[in-house]
């Protein structure tokens, strides 16, 4: 991922979330407690649901994808803000920071379309349950899988493109705790009108693409809620789909806030990145599990399971 020979910039610097020593100190804890908090709540869904047959359904299938995703998106960002908040001076090379940009692309993109999977998953179980079998079959639920990922790479190759043909001449701080490209964009003496159109459009039509489908489905999952007529079986129907819910307005609204609101360098942006990066990652596993009885059931059996083998 070269850039082009007249670009005189070969790192930038990232004003972080404080240039105060001790509000850093206090972050650093913060932050490492939450990317702790991710790695321990993601790794144990993944160990329940690999270890236990009764979660062996379509919908863990996707949860354990989504764990593994959280895994994978926090771990692309939440290290480098350790690091830097540990650190006097908060650099990133233009190629480290392009390859953020991909890695945040492909992680956020794929979570976004494994929650429009999911909902469909949702749509699926509670309005067809008798046909759910056969309609979410296991080569199924890996086709939806790969084609998250698949469609999600592709949209990032397509956006880092963008940025690998940008010119960056003398300006080089970046106005954030991490690489984005609405924060990268104006750094750039290139003419990037074009490139935010190209942006917005993708962001839309992922959105789109996403949100559609999971609209669609909750549609028509109301509308079946609201036809049973008994109320502990409308209770039962959305409790399946609540956690769902949450993590998607958690995920969507404060991605769609910090990639379609014009940068300002704000405590809005920082706030916005942060939610879907760091804190959504760490909740995700709680929601799931709080709010669902096979998961907190799964969990007591596999803590059994492994208590007796070490005795």
């Amino acid at each position: 991922m070269a850039l082009r020979n007249h670009s005189t910039i070969t790192e930038f610097i990232l004003t972080g979330l404080s240039d105060d020593p001790r509000i850093e100190a206090l972050l650093s804890m913060l932050f490492l407690g939450i990317y702790l908090l991710t790695l321990m709540g993601n790794l144990t869904m993944l160990l329940v649901i690999r270890a236990d047959f009764h979660l062996h359904t379509p919908m863990y299938f996707f949860l354990s994808n989504l764990s593994f995703l959280d895994l994978c998106f926090s771990s692309v960002t939440v290290p480098k803000l350790l690091k830097d908040l540990l650190s006097e001076k908060k650099t990133i090379s233009v190629e480290g920071c392009l390859a953020q940009v991909f890695f945040v692309f492909i992680t956020a993109g794929t979570e976004a379309f494994l929650l429009s999977v999911m909902a469909y998953d949702r749509y699926a179980a509670i309005c067809h349950p008798l046909l759910y079998g056969q309609v979410m079959s296991n080569q199924l639920c890996v086709k939806l899988v790969l084609a998250s990922w698949g469609l999600a790479s592709l949209n990032s190759v397509v956006i880092v493109l963008l940025a690998i043909n940008l010119d960056f001449c003398e300006a080089q701080i970046i106005h954030h705790y991490t690489c984005e490209l609405p924060s990268l964009f104006p750094l750039s003496c290139s003419d990037i009108s074009i490139n935010i159109d190209i942006l917005i459009c993708s962001t839309l039509l992922h959105g789109l693409g996403t949100f559609l489908p999971i609209f669609f489905s909750y549609a028509r999952i109301v509308s079946t809620i609201l036809s049973i007529s008994s109320t502990t079986g409308r209770s039962k129907a959305f409790s399946t789909c609540s956690s769902h819910l949450i993590a998607m307005i958690l995920f969507f609204g404060s991605g769609l806030i910090r990639y379609l609101m014009p940068t300002s360098g704000s405590s809005l942006d920082l706030l916005s990145s942060l939610q879907y990066s760091t804190v959504t990652p760490m909740l995700n596993p709680l929601i799931y599990s709080l709010k669902n009885m096979e998961v907190k059931a799964a969990v007591k059996r596999t803590c059994k399971k492994y208590l007796q083998y070490f005795r």
